[in-house]
């Protein structure tokens, strides 16, 4: 969510609730947030959300640069105060956080033990010379990464792509129209493209370049795993994710208000399949 308008985002997403942030929290981010953003240099600081664990919380902001396709700067805090970088996701860190189970614990310095967990992959990061541990702190940066990849999503349209490649906002956007608000098919993915590049030349004939170069929410897998509702009266589209609990996304339509925002434990709901 936009850190300018993220009070009001808030009491949309939640019912006026905070959605799990205390007004010290709040008063806190205010506070922080402008900062951040002048001290690294950012164009754009998004509140991502907080995940929270055994013993405490992490908060989590990313910084944007021009390119809004280019990979998000992601800092934690665990007052809303005093933030730290976290270093970008790799493959290894991915995978091997999708071997750990059980709630965070909140501590960045926490270790797991991976030889409990996977015995051969331990053996085998032993034998390269590294320490066959995981620190929590990697495995938040995994499972932002992992999050962010599933379930971020922006409107269709709120994002064009120029010809040169890189990715600017729509200053022509002024929100969907409230039939098109309630479609899957309106939402994009705001990530690497995957079914995009598979489509035909007759199903992309049908595309806009410029706008339709991000993979749509209609052909999620599984399929049902994205409830959409209306709120305040109609006047606000939710979307939240059942693969991801915890995360809502928002959308006033005919205008440029939207964002998502997270507040979970950090763990995949690998029951979806049996429940839909």
């Amino acid at each position: 969510m936009e850190a300018r308008s993220l009070p009001a985002a808030l009491a949309l997403v939640a019912g006026g609730g905070g959605v799990g942030l205390s007004p010290e929290k709040r008063a806190a981010l205010g506070l922080s947030l402008p900062l951040l953003q002048r001290d690294y240099r950012f164009e754009r600081v998004w509140f991502w959300g907080c995940v929270q664990g055994v013993r405490g919380a992490y908060y989590i902001a990313e910084g944007l640069r021009p390119d809004r396709a280019a990979p998000r700067i992601r800092l934690y805090s665990l007052n809303c105060l005093d933030w730290s970088l976290l270093t970008p996701a790799t493959k290894e860190m991915v995978a091997q956080a999708e071997q750990l189970k059980g709630r965070f614990q909140g501590d960045p310095s926490f270790e797991y033990n991976f030889a409990e967990i996977n015995p051969q992959a331990a053996e085998k990061l032993f034998e390269s010379g590294k320490e066959p541990v995981i620190k929590e702190e990697s495995r938040l940066i995994a499972t932002i990464e992992q999050i962010d990849r599933a379930v971020g999503i922006v409107p269709r349209g709120a994002f064009v792509k120029t010809p040169l490649g890189p990715v600017h906002e729509n200053r022509h956007f002024e929100g969907l129209s409230l039939v098109e608000a309630k479609k899957l098919s309106s939402y994009f993915h705001f990530t690497e493209p995957v079914n995009l590049k598979n489509k035909t030349l007759l199903e992309k004939a049908n595309l806009d370049p410029s706008t339709d170069f991000l993979d749509s929410l209609e052909h999620d897998i599984p399929q049902g795993s994205w409830s959409v509702q209306l709120e305040k009266g109609g006047a606000v589209v939710v979307l939240r994710s059942l693969l991801w609990l915890g995360l809502t996304f928002y959308h006033v339509p005919m205008t440029k208000q939207y964002g998502y925002i997270y507040f979970g434990t950090g763990e995949k709901n690998m029951d979806l399949p049996f429940m839909l």
